[in-house]
């Protein structure tokens, strides 16, 4: 005899088994999701201590010569002069190899984003808004700002106070145009 056709079909799986099913499918990827942050989290962490030793590591040479300087601290102060002239220099090129260039140009127009005035002059020889002394100057990786640059700059010239009679706040003070 021949088997019935029906047997031949696969069963359908019950509710049960797709459920269990799907759970073990939904925990596998939480653990994929959980294993994918862990793995994110110790690459970021490679990445900061790679980073910061190479920020030290280019430090490093300023420091020497930071150091050189005060073995040498007796001797004559035109020579200390022109030596911490030369580790200024040397700081400022690190910064640079790191990306970061010296905001520190007097006669621009001064930049809220880049500039904090310390101070405000009257200044006939320049425009009103103008950056005419670098007081600290500034470090920046284009729009990315590590520090402002401290400034002074040209005062605008101070407005004249505006009498016109019956306007503004006195005339309501007052009872108005009317008298009321």
């Amino acid at each position: 005899m021949t088997e019935p056709i029906a047997s031949a079909l696969p069963t359908p799986p019950s509710a049960s088994d797709e459920v269990a099913e799907l759970t073990d499918r939904l925990h596998r990827a939480l653990a994929d999701v959980d294993n994918t942050r862990k793995a994110a989290d110790r690459d970021t962490a490679a990445l900061r201590l790679s980073e910061r030793l190479a920020v030290s590591a280019a430090w490093l040479p300023v420091l020497d010569h930071i150091d050189l300087a005060l073995q040498h601290a007796d001797a004559d102060p035109q020579s200390i002069v022109a030596g911490v002239q030369q580790v200024r220099e040397q700081a400022v090129r690190v910064l640079s190899q790191l990306g970061f260039q010296p905001i520190d140009t007097p006669g621009v127009p001064f930049d809220p984003q880049r500039h904090e005035a310390a101070e405000a002059v009257q200044d006939t020889g320049a425009e009103p808004g103008t950056v005419v002394r670098v007081l600290r100057p500034g470090f920046a990786a284009g729009d990315r700002l590590l520090r402002p640059a401290v400034v002074v700059v040209t005062a605008f010239p101070e407005l004249p106070e505006d009498t016109t009679a019956g306007t503004g706040d006195d005339a309501r003070r007052d009872g108005g145009a009317d008298g009321g």
